[in-house]
């Protein structure tokens, strides 16, 4: 048992030695670290509403074609479900949702890096992320 013991111990002295511990703290390999991406559809639902305040520059619970990004203004019409040349919360909602629905591939609720880049590859819109979003707060409220 002794001598088990001893083999266990030098196991894992072996495992935390210095070479890999330098090697985890290699500075050119922590840079490039991208953490694994998950989200979950209710968190997503926060991210949605933030975005849509963001970008409803003059406040007035609408988002028109000149206030969105260039690649979402490219499918107004589609999101502008009633065609009323404005988008609401809720149409906004309704389509962010969707996307996000289709990208979760296993359907449970969340959607992951694997999920996302198999959605970029089939040329899906990719999730905004919360670095995504725009600021605009420095812009005056209207």
């Amino acid at each position: 048992m002794r001598w088990q013991m001893m083999v266990a111990g030098a196991v894992l002295l072996a495992a935390c030695s210095k070479e890999n511990a330098e090697e985890a703290a290699d500075p050119a390999v922590l840079a490039n670290y991208v953490p694994p991406f998950v989200m979950s559809r209710l968190d997503y639902g926060g991210v949605v509403e933030r975005r849509f305040r963001r970008l409803d520059v003059n406040h007035d619970d609408h988002l028109t074609r000149n206030e969105l990004p260039q690649r979402l203004a490219e499918r107004f019409d589609e999101i502008d479900r009633d065609k009323d040349g404005r988008i609401s919360n809720d149409e906004w909602s309704s389509w962010m949702i969707a996307r996000f629905d289709q990208q979760d591939a296993n359907r449970d609720g969340t959607v992951t890096s694997d999920e996302r880049e198999r959605a970029r590859e089939q040329h899906e819109m990719d999730l905004p992320t919360p670095k995504d979003e725009p600021d605009n707060s420095a812009m005056p409220a209207g």
